[in-house]
């Protein structure tokens, strides 16, 4: 399940004039992809990345009845998505020309660099799956390089007092993920019941989203699809459940400053309005993708002026 991101979700708001709180609870935002309901974490108004994390959409079958999600090809630039499953199976297939079913337990990570395309069928499982789809924005070293894929059928797991860790990306401790990182980053899905220790970097940012159950972290309790922003200066993060919880927690080094748009992450508006005109124009930079799937249009940017129109031929593309 990848973006798109819109304007809802950059917005800039002013900063409040108080300090910000210890911990930084912010509630997902609803959103619709390609028909199926999401729980949108990042990015959010006044919290865009998290470390190089920039986006997070949770998404569960809600009804029995529940479509699998099914999303045509499209595009992606200056960013890497990074896809986890609980349930059910998406096939995966990309202008690389990868094909890759994926299960619970299992990782997909598609790096886009200069520019990549993909499609996302659910259809093999026949019912909505539950799971998390994570971008994470590239650094300058490679978010112009070379496209590539990678899958996981295997990750590791640290085994907690009260539960498992299943590291998706980065290091815990003396464990570390075998999925490539750009930058100094963490992922990791802890699944417990009672009370857990996290070691932490403490020159890292980190932030948690419960995707099961309810955490209490101090005095505060946090219940499904609640991002928490932990901020830096961390050695350790202590959790309690009272019953079984899930949930996902985020870190990484605090990352440059990006701009996103659609399914874009780039530094400069001219970066992705020349993305956004050669994937419409079938340009050779995002490849083709083998699927029976609809292609998925861009929308215009928003920032473009309207082409002019002749009267007598419509608009002009």
């Amino acid at each position: 399940m990848s973006g798109p991101v819109d304007r809802e979700d950059t917005a800039s708001e002013p900063l409040a004039p108080e300090p910000a709180p210890v911990l930084e609870v912010r509630p997902s935002r609803v959103a619709d992809v390609a028909g199926t309901r999401v729980h949108r974490a990042l990015p959010r108004r006044g919290r865009r990345t998290i470390g190089a994390w920039c986006f997070l959409d949770h998404f569960r079958a809600e009804r029995p009845d529940d479509p699998p999600a099914m999303i045509g090809p499209h595009p992606h630039l200056g960013l890497q998505t990074v896809t986890w499953l609980l349930d059910g199976e998406t096939l995966h297939t990309d202008s690389l020309g990868s094909e890759q079913l994926i299960r619970p337990g299992q990782l997909n990570l598609m790096s886009a660099g200069h520019g990549v395309a993909h499609a996302e069928d659910g259809r093999r499982s026949g019912r909505a799956g539950h799971g998390v789809q994570l971008w994470v924005a590239q650094p300058e070293g490679t978010r112009h390089g070379a496209a590539a894929f990678e899958h996981h059928a295997d990750l590791p797991r640290v085994e907690l007092r009260s539960g498992e860790a299943v590291l998706l990306v980065g290091a815990l401790g003396d464990v570390r993920s075998p999925a490539r990182a750009d930058t100094p980053l963490l992922g990791v899905d802890l699944a417990f019941d009672g009370a857990i220790e996290v070691p932490l970097v403490r020159a890292h940012e980190h932030g948690l989203v419960v995707l099961d159950g309810a955490v209490t972290i101090g005095d505060t309790t946090v219940g499904p699809d609640e991002l928490v922003y932990l901020g830096e200066a961390r050695d350790e993060l202590r959790l309690r459940a009272s019953g079984p919880t899930r949930v996902l927690l985020l870190g990484g080094e605090p990352f440059e400053e990006i701009l996103m748009w659609w399914n874009f992450v780039a530094r400069t508006p001219e970066e992705m309005e020349v993305a956004y005109r050669d994937w419409q124009a079938h340009a050779a930079r995002f490849g083709t993708v083998r699927s029976d799937l609809a292609r998925i249009d861009a929308p215009r940017p928003q920032w473009l002026p309207e082409p002019p129109t002749d009267p007598t031929r419509g608009p002009r593309a």
